[in-house]
């Protein structure tokens, strides 16, 4: 009598058993989960040779630095590029609570107000540059665990915090990409329009108003989160300078900290009263929020405050560019 194959005789059950649903599913699940880090690994050593081969073969190749060496340089621009944003932001607040210019602007707002400066497009497509070199650090930072923070609940907390920034890093630097095309007659109508566009489209979702509700609380979150780090991260722990300077430039990361998430409250404020009201238009950008706060009693001062802490926190970035120690991961393995 012919017998069937192994495979085939794993798959054959008498009738009156119950075959078991998804059993190939776990097993499907474990094969990728093993093929997936293989196939990097693949991707990786074979690129690794080609490399090789291609730096014993030509002169020009030989002077490339390693990968290592170029994630490095890309992220201290990465971080330059968020300096100079936040410094320009700083600037450009301080400006406006002195009535030197008209409104207040954000980080877009201050990319597109550089954007109808002279050479504006050649500082958009640098600036574009720089902090989509700085999304790639923070990928990885956050999935391939470059700074070695481990899985532990501190240091999943920091990773997932890195993950946003790179999202929102990268909206920045689409923006910034986008500005090629030309710079907006008025940024801050063009910042308060977008904003209630997308309000808008938020509210015809279903359950839209409560969906922008939770957005408004996830931008309150954001700048509670960011007080909390200025009291309690060491800032310096990351920096491979000296003592004396590491005490000196530590007070730029807090105050910058602490401006930053203050200036994410009245942001929120405003969005979470739009959904309550089912309301877009009482959503407003990033800078007319900081506007409504110059027209409260002491506004100028608390702005002026506030541009001062993004000018620090700019200052730290530039710091940073230079002293962070930069680690990247030997190999791209993402660790959960």
């Amino acid at each position: 009598m012919h017998t069937l194959p192994e495979r085939v005789q794993i798959c054959v059950r008498p009738s009156h058993l119950k075959a078991a649903p998804f059993v190939a599913e776990p097993y499907f699940a474990k094969r990728v989960m093993v093929a997936v880090p293989n196939i990097l690994a693949s991707v990786r050593t074979r690129l690794a040779r080609l490399g090789d081969l291609g730096r014993k073969r030509s002169p020009i190749l030989r002077k490339v630095p390693r990968l290592q060496v170029l994630i490095e340089w890309a992220a201290r621009i990465g971080y330059g590029a968020r300096g100079f944003v936040y410094l320009s932001v700083g600037i450009l607040v301080l400006l406006a609570a002195m009535d030197v210019i008209g409104d207040a602007v954000g980080t877009k707002g201050a990319l597109a107000w550089m954007a109808s400066r002279p050479l504006g497009r050649l500082w958009s497509l640098l600036i574009g540059l720089g902090l989509a070199a700085f999304v790639m650090w923070r990928i990885l930072q956050s999935v391939f665990d470059a700074d070695h923070e481990g899985r532990s609940w501190t240091g999943l907390g920091t990773r997932m915090s890195q993950l946003f920034s790179a999202f929102s890093y990268a909206a920045l630097a689409i923006a910034a990409f986008g500005l090629l095309a030309g710079a907006p007659d008025d940024v801050a109508a063009d910042g308060v329009a977008r904003s209630r566009d997308v309000a808008s489209t938020v509210l015809h979702l279903p359950l839209g108003k409560w969906l922008l509700i939770g957005g408004g609380l996830t931008i309150f979150a954001i700048g509670v989160s960011n007080i909390v780090k200025a009291a309690r991260e060491d800032f310096t722990e990351y920096l491979a300078c000296s003592a004396r300077l590491c005490r000196r430039v530590a007070p730029l990361a807090r105050v910058g900290h602490v401006a930053r998430g203050l200036a994410y409250l009245p942001l929120a404020g405003l969005v979470v009263i739009a959904g309550f009201h089912a309301e877009a238009s009482e959503v407003t950008s990033f800078g007319a929020a900081l506007d409504a706060v110059e027209r409260q009693p002491a506004g100028p001062w608390v702005l002026a405050v506030t541009a001062l802490g993004f000018v620090a926190f700019g200052a730290f970035s530039f710091i940073e560019a230079r002293f962070r120690r930069i680690r990247p991961p030997k190999e791209l393995k993402p660790l959960p």
